[in-house]
């Protein structure tokens, strides 16, 4: 099989197209002849920085494909199904930038008739914003619709991958969604996933039109940008409510008053995914697949999320695309071109 491959850490450069023999599944691991890789952010931070236990590494957590070989223990019936795949690089070798994988079979989850576009896309974004949605104390543990009937959520970025992904899964569940974008451009798009105000912070005061929406306050902040952003997410938040932190754009430190933060009892949640408990990684697994099911889950520039695709054998630009921060998501082929 053809696959990426990295056997030290540094730029773009490392990466390398390679044939490999197509991998035998141990016990509880199932085989995934890979059509779509999904690139995230953490996939060129790893890339740069994290240890290679075995010496060598397939990149990209994401990705959807099809059922090949299943190992011991593991249902045969699922040989043939279409899945989505899930942090498949996460402490072991075997990531999704390969025409086949192997990941433990909780980890491949039927995607039924949708995409394999949308399955490539789902993964990290989508249990990233899950989580952020359901870290607060009054946020639900689990999301359907109508979980969040009678919320509003503050999605700060509204046209980045997470925070599509929290718009969409926000509005899915009902809530009403606020959103913040640096341009009319982006403002488009978060318009697209569903978003149902959306805030130019550039040309706009974030905090009255917040609270023009919500005079209350807001249930939960989804925060890409802690440190450009917490004096204003001190002012809109609700008492209880949460601000979920789940990068550090604009800076890597942050300062918060102490008082502001008590009288409301609110709570700030830092978020990474690939950390967080075993049961909230579950259930973003399970309601993000009802979500698919569903027909809630979009991508595309029409759901406010540009595609952009590269074969295989360009996987280092794909992940400089996504290291120059391109507005969308950006997949990479991995069936024979």
């Amino acid at each position: 099989m053809k696959a990426i491959v990295y056997e030290r850490s540094g730029d773009a450069s490392v990466l390398q197209v390679v044939e490999r023999p197509v991998p035998e599944p141990g016990p509880g691991e199932v085989l995934v002849r890979m059509a779509v890789s999904g690139v995230n952010p953490t996939d060129w931070k790893a890339r740069q920085a994290w240890p290679l236990p075995a010496g060598w590494q397939i990149p990209h957590q994401d990705g959807a494909g099809v059922v090949e070989a299943v190992g011991e223990g593991v249902d045969r019936t699922l040989i043939g199904e279409r899945v989505w795949v899930w942090e498949a690089a996460w402490q072991r070798p075997w990531g999704t930038a390969a025409e086949y994988t192997l990941v433990p079979v909780r980890h491949a989850v039927p995607l039924g008739p949708a995409s394999f576009d949308l399955g490539a896309a789902l993964g990290i974004p989508f249990m990233t914003a899950h989580r952020c949605l359901t870290a607060g104390e009054f946020m639900p543990d689990k999301l359907h619709a109508g979980a969040l009937s009678d919320h509003v959520v503050l999605v700060q970025g509204g046209a980045g991958a997470v925070g599509n992904a929290a718009i969409q899964l926000a509005r899915w569940a009902d809530a009403c969604v606020i959103t913040t974008v640096s341009s009319p451009e982006k403002a488009q798009l978060a318009a697209a996933a569903g978003a149902s105000f959306v805030i130019n912070y550039r040309e706009q005061d974030v905090v009255e039109e917040v609270r023009k929406v919500a005079p209350d306050g807001v249930h939960t902040i989804v925060e890409v940008s802690a440190a450009r952003n917490a004096a204003a997410d001190v002012r809109m938040l609700r008492t209880g409510g949460a601000v979920c932190v789940y990068a550090d754009d604009g800076g890597d430190e942050v300062t918060l008053p102490i008082r502001p933060l008590m009288v409301p009892n609110a709570r700030w949640q830092f978020v990474l995914i690939y950390t967080a408990p075993k049961v909230a990684k579950a259930q973003a697994v399970t309601d993000i697949a009802a979500a698919v099911a569903q027909g809630a889950i979009r991508v595309g520039e029409e759901a406010g999320l540009p595609l952009h695709r590269y074969p295989l054998a360009e996987a280092a630009a794909a992940q400089q695309a996504v290291q120059d921060s391109v507005v969308g998501k950006v997949l990479v082929s991995t069936a024979d071109e």
